[in-house]
């Protein structure tokens, strides 16, 4: 029996690699448009909105994927609420909202966390991530999600695109910028909540912005960029799920830990071509 034919020999590995491939494809082709749009710190306050959420549900009794939607859908629409940052204010005061709204929640999530009477690895399970608890009906949900959230996403693409490179040209062309960002939003906090399944929430950016981040340094073309942050996000995952099922270590470290060294091979690689670049027209000048 090799070592890869074994992890599929039990059921909840098997879920573990269904929802993890979900999970990646639907980050890492958010996460292209959440790096255009230099969303990072909105994502990751949904990240952290989706910990309080899951804590209280579990607090509750109830699932904690329906925590980490509900809050995230939530705080996804309170963001969309928030006046859009001019050229003139930057972003300062987008980012003492967001900003504000973290520590609040953060609070309200270590309240739960206390208030919890039950076993606290269930907690650590919420905030790093955990595999062996993944079911079939949740596998179903992630599936449900991923394709409507992607199907909606394909159908504003070019629109959003044109907006996020420049807001104002396209708002002047008759693009509803507006509700381009509040769909958006929304599409970014369900994206939110499928990763923090997988790596926990405040490891969530391993698969919504290190693959992008990647992607978008070694190439600034959309599909090429896109298909190369599904194929980085889908080898961290199926390389952090076989990892973590052969060690101790949790699952969203381990996925983070490989989904970084591609984002900096990508710097590394960009600035060797920079270096090259520069010293070409002093090379052909000498020659001359």
């Amino acid at each position: 029996m090799t070592v890869m034919t074994q992890l599929f020999q039990y059921p909840f590995m098997v879920n573990a690699f269904r929802a993890g491939t979900i999970v990646a494809v639907m980050a890492a082709v958010m996460g292209w448009f959440i790096v255009l749009r230099r969303q990072a710190f909105a994502a990751h306050t949904l990240a952290l909105v989706g910990f309080p959420g899951a804590a209280g549900a579990t607090l509750l009794g109830l699932s904690p994927s329906l925590g980490f939607f509900g809050f995230c859908g939530a705080a996804a629409v309170v963001l969309s609420t928030r006046p859009r940052a001019s050229r003139v204010q930057g972003y300062s005061e987008e980012s003492a909202v967001i900003g504000s709204i973290q520590a609040l929640l953060l609070a309200s999530g270590y309240l739960f966390v206390n208030l919890y009477r039950g076993n606290l690895n269930g907690v650590n399970a919420l905030l790093f991530g955990n595999f062996l608890g993944v079911t079939p009906s949740q596998v179903l949900a992630l599936l449900g999600v991923g394709v409507a959230g992607l199907l909606v996403l394909a159908g504003i693409a070019r629109p959003l695109f044109f907006s996020s490179i420049d807001a104002d040209v396209a708002e002047a062309a008759g693009v509803s910028v507006r509700l381009l960002s509040v769909i958006f939003l929304v599409l970014m906090g369900l994206a939110v909540a499928e990763a923090s399944q997988i790596t926990g929430a405040l490891l969530v950016f391993a698969l919504l912005v290190l693959p992008a981040a990647a992607a978008q340094t070694i190439t600034a073309r959309p599909i090429l960029g896109v298909s190369l942050a599904v194929a980085i996000a889908l080898g961290s995952t199926w390389s952090g799920l076989a990892f973590a099922y052969y060690s101790v270590y949790p699952v969203g470290f381990l996925i983070t830990t490989l989904a970084f060294p591609f984002y900096v091979a990508a710097l590394a690689g960009r600035a060797a071509a920079e270096r090259t670049r520069r010293r070409r027209p002093d090379v052909e000048g000498t020659v001359r």
